[in-house]
């Protein structure tokens, strides 16, 4: 098993400085759960670079005044860190021999992923995952933000999932990244559709969305963390990849030592009934399969 997810910082705390003996216990954790691999994969948005490719991208994209400060006051919060000594003390723990691959999560910028690229390029990493955590800039998954939380109240459920499938989708053909993480994160408040038909169309998009770009999808144990309480993907998303022959990866989304490895037995039981026996590891970008 793997744990292809993990983030050294909560969200509510500032980024500071990585040690090695911090990664070292979170093998150590991963290990005695039966996980022989992680990728530390933090937020691209925690580093100052993120802010000098994309500079004041909320005001570009959000007309609402509320949204745009919001957003640029969680950005100012959290962009603090220099992404070459995050990359330095991954390689350091990398070249110590410990099973660490060098990752980052880079969340999606409509019509700004060429910028994204053209910095996350020049650093050796290994994997680089997709995600999708707002639309325009309501980050509809935080959950501990009032403004966030009250705007699906005012939304139509519909809408908000294919407007969230269809950035997936946008994200997706940019090939910017190699994984699909949390691939329905739009269902973390436990909010689902209760039009069948519509749901089957839209899991299918993503499944096809990850085919054709030739990304792996992320089987992640966080959402039994959230309210909505269920693995990301669901289960008939997970049924779609597969059916597709689309790579996969397990992963915990850790922000915090006591959730590496998450859950990794549960996921393993999820796939083995399902005839998966292998994962999809990732070094320098590139492919490997590794036993489940």
């Amino acid at each position: 098993m793997i744990d292809y997810h993990l983030h050294l910082w909560a969200h509510s705390d500032r980024a500071r400085e990585a040690t090695l003996e911090e990664l070292a216990d979170y093998c150590e954790k991963a290990q005695s759960q039966g996980v022989q691999e992680i990728a530390i994969t933090e937020h691209f948005f925690r580093f100052k670079q993120a802010t000098a490719a994309l500079k004041n991208w909320w005001d570009e994209v959000e007309p609402d005044p509320a949204f745009a400060k919001s957003m640029k006051d969680y950005w100012d919060f959290h962009a603090t860190e220099d992404l070459d000594d995050y990359v330095e003390i991954a390689s350091q723990a990398k070249s110590m021999g410990l099973p660490i691959v060098i990752g980052l999560e880079v969340d999606f910028y409509k019509d700004r992923m060429e910028k994204v690229s053209k910095v996350v390029n020049d650093y050796p990493f290994d994997v680089l995952l997709g995600s999708i955590h707002w639309l325009g800039t309501w980050r509809f998954d935080d959950i501990d933000d009032e403004l966030s939380m009250s705007e699906w109240e005012k939304r139509d459920l519909d809408k908000v999932w294919i407007s969230y499938v269809e950035a997936l989708e946008e994200l997706a053909d940019t090939k910017t990244c190699d994984v699909l993480a949390h691939p329905d994160l739009i269902k973390v408040t436990g909010r689902k559709l209760d039009n069948m038909e519509l749901q089957s169309e839209l899991n299918s998009r993503m499944a096809n969305a990850a085919k054709k770009s030739g990304m792996a999808a992320e089987l992640s144990s966080a959402g039994w963390r959230k309210p909505v309480q269920e693995q990301y993907p669901s289960a008939d998303l997970l049924d779609e990849f597969i059916k597709l022959g689309v790579p996969l990866t397990t992963a915990s989304d850790a922000h915090k030592i006591a959730d590496v490895a998450d859950r990794a037995s549960s996921m393993r039981e999820m796939l083995e009934s399902r005839g998966v026996s292998s994962l999809t590891a990732f070094d320098k970008r590139h492919k490997r399969e590794v036993p489940i």
